[in-house]
């Protein structure tokens, strides 16, 4: 089954042309099913990127899925034109009387900074209990991951003295968790961040399960099921010239970067990158999307219940 996403909307035209069945307003609205609602909160400067990235992952699945963008409410991107905000996002503060069968909220380049320093926090501390009552599984990914486990459980981030940069090799610590259905031993995940969060800390909050983690970069998945959220610290929906990207940017702009690890073939930036983590993303995003239809009720307003 499709993803269902306005058919203007730039991931319309890029998911058609890589084979992800995509189908607009008008086609749904003739099916007699009820699309699972997925929101994505996009809190990267870089949207329509990440609006692909992510729209390809949940598009895969054998569901009908109907994306929602959302974006904070105060917050207002420089990096994205006004036009596509205004055409295909709507304010937290406008949904927040609707319910969700699942939530992704985005990381963001923020992390030198204290949560309570970023300008939205109060507001998306609103988001995260929010979820509680309105969303029946929520997925925090890179910052946003970070920001959700402090809130719940007070999980701190640490500043780390070199970026972790590069493409690592993670273990499966879960094998019989149903989000790695299908997964290897072990596999490759995208890293990009300059903060951690440590497995210690992550053991002594009660309730939390770590399902993939490695010993270069530490946890990655975290599973919270008394909260019905995951949090992710690393990136499976990344393109596979999205490191690149961000490795020609700081070269450019003459910021010390060292050459993504384990990335380019023999490490060597003229060379053209491998993507080996599609496979494992697409499982993970998938699992995901069956365990919320699953578990979540048919009649939306019964969620949170």
């Amino acid at each position: 089954m499709p993803i269902k996403i306005p058919a203007d909307l730039p991931a319309y035209d890029v998911l058609t042309r890589e084979g992800v069945m995509v189908m607009s307003e008008d086609q749904a609205s003739r099916q007699d099913i009820r699309p699972l609602r997925i929101g994505l909160l996009n809190l990267m400067p870089k949207k329509i990127q990440t609006e692909n990235q992510f729209a390809r992952l949940i598009g895969a699945t054998p569901l009908q899925i109907e994306l929602s963008l959302i974006r904070m409410s105060e917050h207002r991107t420089k990096t994205t034109a006004a036009a596509h905000m205004a055409e295909f996002y709507r304010p937290f503060q406008e949904v927040k009387t609707e319910k969700f069968d699942g939530l992704i909220i985005t990381g963001a380049p923020i992390e030198h900074l204290e949560f309570d320093a970023v300008t939205y926090w109060d507001e998306l501390g609103e988001v995260f209990d929010w979820t509680q009552t309105h969303v029946q599984s929520t997925f925090g990914v890179c910052w946003g991951g970070m920001a959700m486990i402090n809130h719940f459980h007070g999980v701190r981030k640490h500043m780390l003295d070199a970026k972790a940069f590069g493409c690592f090799r993670h273990r499966n610590l879960a094998p019989a968790s149903p989000y790695l259905r299908g997964f290897s031993d072990d596999c490759v995940v995208p890293v990009s961040r300059w903060t951690e969060i440590r497995q210690p800390e992550i053991d002594a909050a009660p309730g939390l399960t770590t399902l993939l983690g490695s010993d270069d970069v530490g946890p990655c998945l975290v599973e919270d099921p008394g909260h019905r959220a995951l949090y992710i610290f690393n990136h499976f929906e990344y393109d596979s010239d999205t490191l690149k990207q961000e490795y020609d940017r700081d070269v450019g702009a003459g910021t010390p970067i060292n050459v993504p690890i384990n990335y380019y073939p023999d490490d060597d930036p003229s060379q053209t990158p491998q993507n080996r983590w599609r496979s494992h993303a697409h499982l993970l995003y998938g699992n995901w999307i069956n365990q919320i239809y699953q578990s979540t009720p048919y009649d939306l307003d019964a969620i949170g219940r």
